[in-house]
């Protein structure tokens, strides 16, 4: 499938292939409950696969980019896929003791650096946005936000930044804040799948 639609179509259907579109009750990483969740990494652990979504991922930004940078751990492989296809390093960061995005192991951004934000998986632009802020701070120059999935179509967080952000397949997905969860209120007990643990 050469098409747009095609190629969203075709990762959809992988994500259920790959028995990576989970059903039940899920903790997302912003603290709200939904009764599905992307677990991108059941993708990633195919290195074939990961190659093809960092290519088209890459494919999104034109231009040159001279560092692509993720949050630890979910951003790190289709990461490290889109440096590939860019031609450029690949760093990450990490959670501080306060769970603010750091660089660490020696990383840095350097002043005015092309910087790219790679995620797997967006979902309140959280996790995102921190390393934006990041970027920022470290002097990078932001060139846009990329992911193979977007569970927001319109993320204020995101969008506030006015960067280019591009994903392989945008999903809207149900979520609802904890104290008003049906899944809750019949007692179903719910799992966290995700890395973040605050």
């Amino acid at each position: 499938m050469t098409t747009e639609t095609g190629f969203r179509s075709k990762l959809l259907d992988l994500f259920k292939d790959k028995g990576a579109l989970l059903e039940g009750h899920f903790v997302l990483s912003s603290g709200r409950h939904s009764d599905q969740y992307l677990q991108s990494a059941l993708l990633l652990q195919d290195p074939v696969i990961a190659e093809e979504l960092g290519r088209a991922l890459a494919q999104k930004f034109p231009g040159s980019i001279q560092a692509v940078i993720s949050p630890a751990l979910g951003g790190l492989i289709i990461g490290h896929e889109v440096a590939r296809a860019k031609g450029c390093r690949a760093i990450f960061s990490e959670k501080d003791d306060q769970g603010k995005p750091v660089l660490r192991r020696g990383f840095s951004i350097k002043p005015d650096e092309r910087v790219l934000v790679v995620e797997d998986v967006i979902t309140t632009g959280l996790s995102t946005a921190e390393v934006l802020w990041l970027v920022e701070q470290s002097g990078g120059q932001i060139m846009g936000v990329g992911s193979i999935v977007n569970r927001s179509q319109t993320n204020e967080k995101l969008l506030s930044w006015k960067k280019p952000v591009h994903s392989l397949l945008t999903v809207e997905v149900k979520s609802w804040e904890a104290s008003a969860c049906p899944l809750c209120a019949n007692g179903i007990p719910p799992v966290k799948p995700g890395s973040r643990k605050k």
